[in-house]
């Protein structure tokens, strides 16, 4: 069975809601997005916004999906299936530092939302699919998908924030110490590099 198709009406206003949204960002910052503003900037009734998101946090994440498509699609063209899973798991998880990075304001406007609201969005349910999958390939036999809820503890908004603004940590120290646990992962199960 395929999913319904999105009615166009609902595609253009999801569209006209998500530029709103932006457009708003951009002008306002990232301190507040009151849903009825971005209702009002799209030119739809704020009940819309809420059946369409839910709530900010919903609005947010689905602002951060474009992002998080060309992540997607930036692994899959220079990653692949070809690599061995050291090497996978690593590319994979730098370039989500990266796109933490740079969604950094947002995910954490999305964390103050709604601070559990995470671990039900689509981003981070597929970034936990694919981390239990390259770390069950690279350690067979361990908790992969313990391993992957572990990891992805280091994309905490809030945690990643504070890393990199108050303890002025760059992306590069991040990585390094990344990079120290899927050593760890790997040795720990006796899988060479």
């Amino acid at each position: 069975m395929t999913a319904p198709t999105e009615r166009a009406d609902a595609a253009r206003n999801r569209l006209r809601i998500l530029d709103a949204a932006r457009r708003l960002l951009a002008v306002d910052g990232f301190a507040e997005l009151p849903l009825d503003a971005v209702a009002k900037e799209a030119g739809v009734g704020v009940g819309t916004v809420y059946r369409r998101f839910q709530n900010r946090a919903g609005l947010v994440y689905a602002l951060i999906e474009d992002n998080e498509t060309r992540f997607q699609e930036a692994f899959a063209r220079h990653e692949g299936g070809a690599a061995p899973a050291y090497d996978r798991l690593r590319a994979f998880l730098h370039g989500l530092a990266e796109l933490v990075d740079e969604n950094r304001e947002l995910l954490l406007l999305a964390e103050s939302s709604a601070p559990a609201g995470r671990y039900h969005s689509a981003p981070f349910r597929r970034h936990h699919e694919q981390i239990t999958g390259m770390v069950a390939e690279l350690a067979p036999g361990a908790d992969a998908a313990y391993l992957a809820d572990l990891l992805l503890m280091a994309y905490t908004p809030g945690l990643f924030a504070f890393q990199r603004t108050e303890r002025g940590w760059d992306l590069d120290r991040i990585k390094a110490g990344l990079d120290t646990v899927i050593a760890g992962i790997a040795a720990a199960e006796g899988v060479a590099r």
